[in-house]
């Protein structure tokens, strides 16, 4: 494996839930902290979601592997965020035999 390119800065954010006074919850987000990440793009779709046009892009984020059960180490219940845009985390593996880095794939909407 080469090594990637970590040339992008992501915020890594973690879910969290509050009581919302009625008896639900609210869901917000945490900065958990920034990487640095490699992005490629993998497939793209559409769909109608709720009457309106949704443009689903996934793509595959190399990073610095960080230590199973670390604040650092992304999880499927995340995302991470670069500005406005979001990208929600599907799923994280080893990207190389060594463990130096992880693979994310991700998925982003936007509003078509």
């Amino acid at each position: 494996m080469t090594a990637p390119v970590l040339s992008r800065r992501l915020t890594l954010e973690d879910p969290q839930r509050a009581n919302d006074g009625s008896g639900g919850h609210v869901e917000t987000w945490r900065a958990l902290g920034e990487i640095w990440a490699e992005f490629q793009p993998l497939t793209g779709r559409s769909k109608v979601q709720g009457g309106a046009d949704l443009s689903l892009q996934r793509y595959r984020v190399t990073l610095r592997a960080s230590p199973v059960g670390s604040a650092s180490r992304p999880r499927p219940d995340q995302r991470f965020r670069d500005g406005a845009r979001l990208f929600v985390i599907h799923a994280v593996a080893e990207a190389d035999a060594l463990g130096r880095y992880l693979t994310c794939f991700v998925q982003e909407e936007i509003s078509a």
